[in-house]
């Protein structure tokens, strides 16, 4: 059992070795980056309600998935800016 790989020196070693981790993002950028994503939903929330109906929605399908995937993105840059970690 002593000669696996993962024992305690070795994951010691490893993690004096391997460096911090560190964003793509920076830190500082994510509050402005959640403003400009939760911004751009709220303004694509209301053109989707001022959209014409049609009997193929695939405007209001395109124009709601990307408000969908602004509002996710921004929800997430703004729970990190403000310290929670998700």
């Amino acid at each position: 059992m002593s000669d696996s790989p993962t024992t305690y020196a070795a994951v010691k070693h490893f993690h004096k070795v391997v460096p911090a981790f560190t964003p793509y993002v920076p830190v500082g950028l994510l509050s402005y980056l959640a403003f400009i994503l939760l911004t751009a939903t709220f303004g694509l929330a209301f053109y989707f309600t001022t959209l014409s109906k049609s009997t193929i929605p695939t405007r209001e399908a395109m124009v709601a998935i990307v408000a969908s995937a602004l509002g996710g993105f921004g929800v997430v840059a703004l729970f990190c800016s403000v310290g929670v970690c998700v």
